[in-house]
C-alpha cells in the first residue's frame, strides 16, 4: 500500500521517502479505508458540534513531546490507548462553546419555518479536520494489523541515527513500506543490515499522525534463507579477513607458545566442567605450575564484556600464556566467542592466547584469531605444559651426555695442544728470523720508492714540454676549420642523395602505373565466374560417367563370381578348409563339406571313390 493512495495525495505530495523507487508492476487493488463502516465510537453524530482542536488530551501531549523525525510510539503502547479514547470525547468533557445550537463550521443554517420545500437547502454535510481523519484512519488500520509477518528486500538503509534507531524501507516488485527498528531491538540484531538483503520481519502497523505516515514497527527480524547467526558469523569473518585479523593476509603472525611457562592465565567460568578438566590434566602433567584464574561468564549478554576484560587484566600480569576455554554446547551457547569484542581482545593481547572452545567440531572466530586452537580444554592443558616426569628424565639423560661430551672434548684439546707445542719448538728463534725478514723488506721498499719518484719526475717534465708545444688556441682553430669543411661536404652529399631519391620515386611511380594488377584481376575474376557456372554441369557429367563405369565393372565381376556358378546347380566340396578337386585327394570314410547356393552347407562321408581313369 502506498502512502499517497492511503492519504488521498500524489506521490510528489507524500513525505520524503527512500531514493529507491518501487519497481513498476501491476497496481494492486487497495482497500478503501474511508468507505469501510467505522466503529460507533469513532463516527461523529450529525448534530454534534466539531471537536475543539485546541483541546489537549494525553495523546496530543505525547505527540507534541515526541521529537521531529521520530516514529510513532510502539504498537499497543499507552500513548496509542490514550489517543484511541480521545477520538470521541464525552459530552461532559467538551467545551461550552460546542453545546450551543449554532451550526458547526461548514454546515448550512436550517431554513425558517414556513419555507416551501423546494426552497429548503440540502442536508448538512460533515467536514472532518486533518486530525480527525488521521485518527479515524489510525483506528481503522492499527487494530486490523496488530501483528504481521512481512517478507521483502531492504532499501534506503543509511545506518542508525543519533538515537540508535534504524530507519529503512522494505520493498518487493510492486510496493514498499517504511520499517522502524527501535534501539532496543537494533542492539539485539546479530547481523548487519544492508541494501538488497532479503528479510522476514514480524511486527505491527503504526500510523504516526503528526506526519501522516504509516510504517511497520519491527519486533523480530531475521534474514530469509539463512540463519541470523550464520549470516552474522560470515559478515564478521569477512570483516576480520579484510582488516587482517585472520586468514592468509593476517597482519600479525601466530606466536609460538613458551616451552615451559612459569604462570598460565585462564579465562572461563568457575562453575563449568571445562575449568575442572583443564586443572586436572594440567596438574597431572605439571603439578608445580602456577595458574592465575579469571572468572567470567561464558554465555549471556554480558559474557563478551567479561571475557574481554579478563583478557586485558591477565595481559597486564606476569602470565606467559593465556587460555580461553569453555565446554561444548549449541551454536547459541558458543556465540560469545564469535563476538567482535572477544575476537579483537584476543588479537590485541601481547601474550600468546590458546582458544579451547567446545568440542573438536565446533569452530568459532576466537579459534581462528588465537595463536593456537585446542579442540578441547584437556587438549589445551596438554598443549601449554609438558609432562614434568618425562622432562626430568630427559634432563638427566642430557646432563649425563653433556658431561661425557665435555670430557671427550677436553681430552681431545689436550692432545692437540701437545702436538702443536711439539711442532712450534722455541718461539725466540722464530721471532729473530721474522725480524731479519722485516728489515730486508724495508730496505727493498726504500730503494723501490726512490726509483719510482725519479721516474715520475722525469715523466712530469716531458709532459710539461709537450703541453708548451701544443697550444689550445691553435688546436681549436684547426678543429673549427675541419668541422666547417666536413659540414659543407655533408650538406652537399645530402642534397645530391635527396635529388636521386626523388627521381627514383618518380620512376617507380610511373612503373607502378604501367604494371598495375587491376586488368589481370578483372580477367581472373571473369574466368572464375565462367568456371563457376560450368562447374555443376562438369561435375554431373563426370558422375554419370563414373556410374556407368561402375555398373559395367559390377556386371563383369558378378559374371566371374564363383557364387553365380553355385546358383546353376554346382557345389564346392572341401576337406578341412581345402577345396577338393580330384578323387585322389580324399580317402574312404573322410568327412567332406559341400557348399551350396544361398550359403547352405552339407556334411557328407565318403563311402567309395572312383577316379575318371577307373571308369574308363
Amino acid at each position: 500500500m502506498k502512502q499517497g493512495d492511503l492519504f488521498g495525495g500524489t506521490a510528489a505530495e507524500a513525505p520524503e521517502r527512500s531514493p529507491v523507487a518501487p519497481r513498476p508492476g501491476p497496481r494492486r487493488a487497495q482497500p478503501d479505508l474511508l468507505s469501510r463502516p467505522q466503529a460507533p465510537d469513532v463516527v461523529p453524530e450529525r448534530d454534534t458540534a466539531r471537536q475543539d482542536p485546541r483541546r489537549v488530551t494525553p495523546a496530543s501531549a505525547a505527540r507534541e513531546q515526541a521529537p521531529a523525525g521520530q516514529g510513532a510510539p510502539a504498537v499497543n503502547s499507552p500513548e496509542r490507548e490514550a489517543r484511541r479514547v480521545a477520538v470521541k470525547p464525552p459530552e461532559a468533557a467538551r467545551p461550552l462553546a460546542q453545546k450551543t445550537d449554532a451550526p458547526a463550521r461548514g454546515e448550512l443554517e436550517p431554513a425558517p419555518e414556513g419555507t416551501p420545500a423546494w426552497r429548503k437547502s440540502a442536508p448538512a454535510r460533515k467536514v472532518l479536520t486533518v486530525s480527525e481523519l488521521t485518527w479515524q484512519l489510525k483506528e481503522a488500520l492499527e487494530p486490523r494489523f496488530p501483528r504481521v509477518i512481512v517478507r521483502g528486500e531492504v532499501t534506503g538503509f543509511r545506518g542508525p541515527n543519533a538515537r540508535g534507531h534504524l530507519y529503512f524501507a522494505l520493498k518487493d516488485e510492486t510496493a514498499q513500506i517504511d520499517v522502524r527498528i527501535w534501539q532496543t531491538q537494533a542492539r539485539a540484531l546479530k547481523f548487519q543490515l544492508r541494501d538488497g538483503l532479503s528479510l522476514i520481519i514480524e511486527g505491527g502497523i503504526n500510523l504516526y499522525e503528526v506526519q501522516g505516515r504509516y510504517s511497520l514497527i519491527a519486533q523480530r527480524v531475521e534474514p530469509e534463507g539463512v540463519g541470523a547467526m550464520a549470516l552474522a558469523f560470515e559478515q564478521l569473518k569477512a570483516k576480520l579477513v579484510k582488516e587482517g585479523l585472520i586468514g592468509e593476509g593476517r597482519t600479525k603472525p601466530r606466536r609460538p607458545l613458551p616451552f615451559l611457562p612459569r604462570r598460565i592465565g585462564v579465562v572461563t567460568s568457575s562453575s563449568g566442567a571445562a575449568w575442572r578438566d583443564f586443572l586436572k590434566v594440567l596438574h597431572r602433567r605439571h603439578p608445580g605450575v602456577s595458574v592465575l584464574f579469571c572468572n567470567a561468564r561464558v554465555q549471556g549478554d554480558d559474557a563478551p564484556i567479561e571475557i574481554a576484560r579478563g583478557l586485558r587484566w591477565l595481559a597486564r600480569t606476569d602470565v606467559d600464556v593465556i587460555v580461553v576455554t569453555r565446554g561444548g554446547g549449541s551454536v547459541e551457547d558458543l556465540w560469545t566467542f564469535n563476538e567482535e569484542r572477544v575476537v579483537r581482545a584476543i588479537f590485541n593481547s601481547p601474550v600468546p592466547v590458546v582458544s579451547a572452545v567446545g568440542h573438536e567440531v565446533d569452530v568459532t572466530l576466537a579459534d581462528l584469531v588465537a595463536d593456537l586452537r585446542a579442540p578441547t580444554p584437556s587438549a589445551a592443558a596438554e598443549a601449554v605444559v609438558p609432562v614434568v616426569t618425562e622432562l626430568s628424565h630427559r634432563l638427566v639423560l642430557t646432563r649425563r651426555r653433556l658431561g661425557q661430551a665435555m670430557e671427550r672434548r677436553v681430552l681431545e684439546l689436550s692432545h692437540r695442544l701437545q702436538a702443536t707445542r711439539a711442532r712450534l719448538g722455541d718461539p725466540r728463534r722464530q721471532v729473530a728470523t721474522r725480524q731479519l725478514r722485516i728489515a730486508d723488506l724495508a730496505e727493498r721498499l726504500r730503494r723501490a720508492s726512490e726509483r719510482h719518484v725519479r721516474t715520475r719526475r722525469k715523466s712530469l717534465v716531458d709532459l710539461g714540454a709537450r703541453l708548451a708545444r701544443l697550444r689550445p688556441q691553435t688546436r681549436l682553430a684547426e678543429r673549427r676549420l675541419a668541422f666547417t669543411a666536413l659540414s659543407s661536404r655533408v650538406r652537399a652529399s645530402l642534397q645530391r642523395r635527396l635529388r636521386e631519391e626523388r627521381a627514383r620515386v618518380h620512376r617507380l611511380g610511373l612503373s607502378l602505373e604501367r604494371t598495375s594488377p587491376r586488368p589481370r584481376v578483372r580477367e581472373a575474376r571473369r574466368r572464375l565466374e565462367l568456371s563457376t557456372r560450368q562447374l555443376p554441369a562438369a561435375v554431373r557429367r563426370r558422375l554419370d560417367e563414373n556410374r556407368r563405369t561402375l555398373a559395367a565393372l559390377s556386371a563383369r565381376l558378378d559374371a566371374l563370381s564363383p557364387l553365380k556358378v553355385l546358383g546353376r546347380g554346382y557345389a564346392i566340396v572341401s576337406k578341412g578348409g581345402l577345396v577338393v578337386r580330384r578323387a585322389v585327394d580324399v580317402e574312404v570314410q573322410d568327412e567332406l563339406t559341400v557348399r551350396l547356393d544361398q550359403g547352405d552347407r552339407l556334411t557328407v562321408r565318403v563311402e567309395a571313390r572312383a577316379s575318371g581313369k577307373d571308369e574308363e
